[in-house]
């Protein structure tokens, strides 16, 4: 592979991750209501970092191998590429989308570079991306540079620099091929609160389980009540104590530890409470802020924590699912005051923690600890290794 040149697909879903924010838990279908909520677009930049690290390993004459890339044109890759390009790549765009992107232009993207026999196809998106490009790519292999609301699928890279990296790896002939699974849940019944994941299909992707996330894992438990009973009578009594402001981010184990603690919690919201009760539900990015700003202004914002729960098998408890808990107020609320709940089980399955926050300085931080002390019953922890 080192002495032929590699021809790589690449495509940019520009508005991918814009709703998470502003707490729409997606973009389809509401890109307009997302650009009202003050969304703005975090693709473009992700892919950005990927590529940025590729060309990295040029310019420090660690690669030599010719590229070239088959990519749509303006912002949904042509840019990106064009900026950060070495002697050695050759960029075509084959697709010019218009001012409007839709999934349409993916998929048209997608179905020219199979046409052209490429090597892989990369794209930047999340779940609902990872689908256009599996249902028209075929057998080629594909990989995902993380930037949606939902990110179930295993064909994407941890975060975007690893997603660089990767590539210099395959770049190489470093890394075999294998399956990854493409899972994605309806936005609508999402949004009404509801999860329901399904599997859509089994694509082939860059097998290197330390750095491309696994599918979501699913764990059912039987003493899942008791254990959830355990995580909220330690958080009440911490809320009622020290006067504590919990923002809880979304996910089955805070719904249950919501319902315990007798809050009208959502399920796939971040809501905001305190021992009287529920201060704000569903909230966007700003709605936190604001709540924060407030907070300060009484003299109250030490006593807010950030309470939220890995997914299973992937261990991200920041940066999937919770975009709304941004670094602004990751930053503002300080990483210490983070409070990771798991149930044993779950974590049997979810051997190390990780986040994705789109902030690199905030990941390195949180990282530097090398571990996180993870709540798993009443008064009761597991340290548990950061990645």
């Amino acid at each position: 592979m080192l002495d032929q040149m590699i021809r790589i697909g690449f495509v940019i879903n520009p508005i991918a991750g814009m709703g998470g924010l502003v707490g729409l838990k997606g973009t389809d279908d509401v890109l307009e209501q997302a650009l009202e909520m003050g969304a703005v677009p975090k693709a473009e930049e992700r892919a950005r970092s990927a590529i940025r690290r590729l060309s990295e390993a040029y310019t420090r004459h660690r690669l030599y191998t010719e590229l070239e890339w088959i990519c749509a044109g303006g912002s949904m890759g042509e840019d990106v590429l064009k900026k950060n390009a070495v002697p050695e790549w050759n960029i075509i765009a084959v697709h010019n989308p218009g001012q409007k992107t839709s999934s349409e232009d993916t998929r048209s993207l997608v179905s020219k570079a199979k046409a052209l026999e490429v090597d892989l196809i990369v794209f930047t998106g999340g779940d609902g991306t990872a689908r256009d490009v599996h249902d028209c790519a075929g057998d080629i292999p594909i990989l995902g540079i993380p930037s949606g609301v939902k990110m179930h699928s295993g064909v994407f890279a941890l975060d975007p620099l690893t997603a660089g990296e990767l590539l210099e790896h395959y770049i190489r002939g470093e890394l075999i091929i294998g399956n990854g699974e493409i899972m994605d849940l309806d936005e609508g019944r999402y949004r009404s609160g509801e999860w329901n994941i399904a599997l859509f299909g089994i694509a082939r992707t860059l097998n290197e389980p330390s750095f491309v996330q696994t599918g979501k894992l699913m764990v059912e438990e039987e003493s899942m009540e008791d254990i959830v009973s355990g995580i909220a009578s330690c958080l009440s009594e911490m809320m009622k104590e020290e006067g504590l402001v919990l923002i809880m981010g979304p996910g089955g184990t805070t719904y249950s530890i919501g319902e315990c603690l007798g809050f009208d919690k959502t399920l796939l919201g971040v809501d905001v409470a305190s021992k009287e009760g529920i201060i704000a539900t569903d909230c966007s990015e700003s709605d936190l802020i604001r709540i924060l700003y407030d907070l300060e202004s009484k003299g109250s914002l030490g006593r807010v924590r950030i309470v939220v729960s890995p997914i299973g098998g992937q261990g991200f408890f920041l940066g999937r699912g919770n975009l709304q808990i941004s670094p602004s107020v990751v930053r503002r609320v300080g990483e210490n005051n983070i409070v990771v709940v798991s149930t044993p089980n779950k974590l049997e399955s979810t051997k190390v923690l990780r986040v994705d926050t789109g902030d690199q300085a905030l990941d390195e931080s949180i990282r530097r600890s090398g571990s996180v002390k993870v709540m798993t019953g009443y008064r009761t922890y597991r340290l548990v290794r950061m990645v």
